[in-house]
């Protein structure tokens, strides 16, 4: 599909992510003429799902949270018209995650904060106190941003040092001096790749809160959450275009990008841009020239969140039960250490999750097993490229050393599972290369920006950039996650959009 020559759009819009979709979304249903370009053979960035030997892989999204009736994403997917077209099957209303430890203890989070913590009581009765405090201090937290309430007005958390400040770790510990509820409330901080002495208690209290608010599973993979907000967007006139690389821009006399360059050539002129890859690479693409070096150098100095080893497993027929919850498996004695793991004991934590296959019903056709790893470990392999876009080559050690990798995380899953490995028809996984590849920032960071309660306002990147008519949306905003990139293109639309009637449209939705 060609772009038209010679079209001026009012949004250019460089990313397929969720952000760049939401965006469009807005934008189209409001009556401007929109372009999305993607550089992959497939939309969507962490939406994206692959195939292999007929099994669906998601890559980015397992479940997702605050789709409960009423709920802020129930509104936001309702607002975008694709709610009812999604097929999205709800957790176990008792157990959505397990948290568990090397001794085997399983401890299950409940839906609904009631049901959350009269379930914790069962395996913690001296601990009342703490865990209505904990629950409290989530929503509390929470109400401190407004637009995750659908609301406008409120206190500008952007700013608030009380809110942003209060570090997770640090704020659970001094809850109770029991160890294991401590590991408990934070189990499952994977989610957000936590970092004890860096991770803000506001990025765990929104995630939570999202997934007490009615968990669910997309009914045979994520990428249908892209394909029906595409359908959307072209339903309003906008434009999606793939194998479209963004490489540069033309600036008028007055600093505005009048258009962009693509890879093969072509320019695609517009009024307003918006880039929903990542902020570094985002000032690689628009010259670095264009901005202020002291923004430059903050920017491409922040450190992003940790990437990961994402492996897929796929069963014989009829061999292992799908989980309608998932796991979080700690080998440590502190679930915040997984994260600085040592060679000789990885993986010491790792995510495990079946998705929801509608031909299989009863029985998992697959699972998929998410650990950290440092992009420092394929390093070596980084000057190589692959995607399905652009077919490159890895060399034979990178096919060896994800082999190793993938018999050392079957040998732990053998620990939860015993007897599993004879379930396993095919192994295959995807590194930080992969991710790097695919989503286009440097190190196949998964949550991009690593936020920071020590620093809060130097994580904080404004929507608006130096140049007049470019902005930013994405993970990077406000929070990665579904709700967090859906929030992150409101609040980019907001520049354009009365936000007032943007946000009660999607009330009334």
């Amino acid at each position: 599909m060609q772009t038209s020559p010679g079209k001026e759009y009012d949004f250019v819009i460089i990313g397929s992510g969720l952000g760049g979709l939401a965006c469009a979304n807005i934008l189209a249903s409001e009556g401007f003429s929109v372009v999305v370009l993607e550089k992959n053979h497939q939309i969507g960035g962490h939406l994206q799902v692959y195939s292999r030997d007929k099994s669906i892989y998601d890559t980015g999204v397992h479940y997702v949270g605050s789709l409960n009736e009423g709920e802020n994403l129930f509104q936001f997917f309702r607002y975008f018209g694709i709610l009812d077209k999604l097929k999205i099957k709800k957790m176990d209303e008792d157990r959505f995650d397990v948290i568990r430890f090397d001794d085997g203890c399983e401890y299950n989070y409940a839906q609904g904060f009631d049901n959350f913590k009269s379930t914790l009581l069962t395996y913690f009765p001296e601990e009342e106190a703490a865990i209505e405090t904990y629950c409290a201090k989530i929503l509390e937290i929470c109400n401190k941003f407004p637009l995750y309430n659908l609301k406008v007005s409120g206190e500008d958390y952007q700013m608030d040092g009380d809110v942003t400040g209060i570090n997770a770790h640090d704020y659970i510990a001094s809850l109770t001096e029991n160890i294991r509820l401590r590991n408990v409330l934070a189990g499952s901080n994977l989610l957000y790749a936590g970092v004890k002495e860096k991770t803000p208690f506001y990025v765990h209290a929104l995630i939570m809160k999202s997934y007490l608010s009615g968990a669910y599973k997309f009914i045979d993979g994520g990428s249908q959450i892209a394909i029906q907000m595409s359908r959307t967007i072209r339903q309003h006139g906008g434009k999606i275009f793939k194998h479209k690389k963004v490489v540069s821009a033309h600036y008028n006399d007055a600093g505005e990008i009048t258009d962009v360059v693509l890879e093969n050539g072509e320019t695609v002129k517009g009024k307003q841009f918006i880039s929903n890859v990542h902020p570094s690479v985002t000032i690689d693409i628009f010259g670095h020239e264009r901005f202020l070096n002291v923004y430059k150098n903050r920017i491409q100095s922040l450190e992003n969140s940790i990437s990961t080893f994402l492996v897929h497993v796929s069963f014989h027929e009829n061999t292992f039960e799908y989980l309608n919850y998932n796991i979080y498996q700690h080998h440590n004695d502190d679930v915040w250490s997984g994260i600085d793991y040592e060679q000789e004991s990885w993986p010491q934590t790792y995510f495990i999750c079946t998705p929801y296959i509608s031909r299989t019903g009863k029985y998992a056709d697959s699972m998929s097993i998410m650990t950290y790893m440092n992009a420092e470990e394929t390093a070596q392999w980084s000057s190589s490229f692959k995607t399905v876009a652009e077919p490159g080559k890895r060399e034979a050690d990178y096919e060896q050393f994800k082999i190793e990798k993938e018999a050392r995380v079957i040998k732990r899953l053998e620990e939860v599972f015993p007897g599993i490995s004879e379930k396993i028809k095919m192994v295959h996984s995807a590194t930080p290369l992969t991710f790097r590849d695919y989503i286009g920032n440097r190190d196949g960071s998964l949550y991009g920006v690593m936020k920071n309660s020590n620093s809060p306002a130097r994580t904080q990147i404004n929507t608006k950039t130096r140049i007049p008519n470019l902005h930013l949306t994405g993970q990077n905003i406000s929070l990665h996650g579904i709700l967090g990139v859906t929030v992150s293109a409101f609040i980019t639309c907001f520049s354009f959009v009365d936000k007032d009637k943007l946000v009660q449209k999607v009330k009334n939705a």
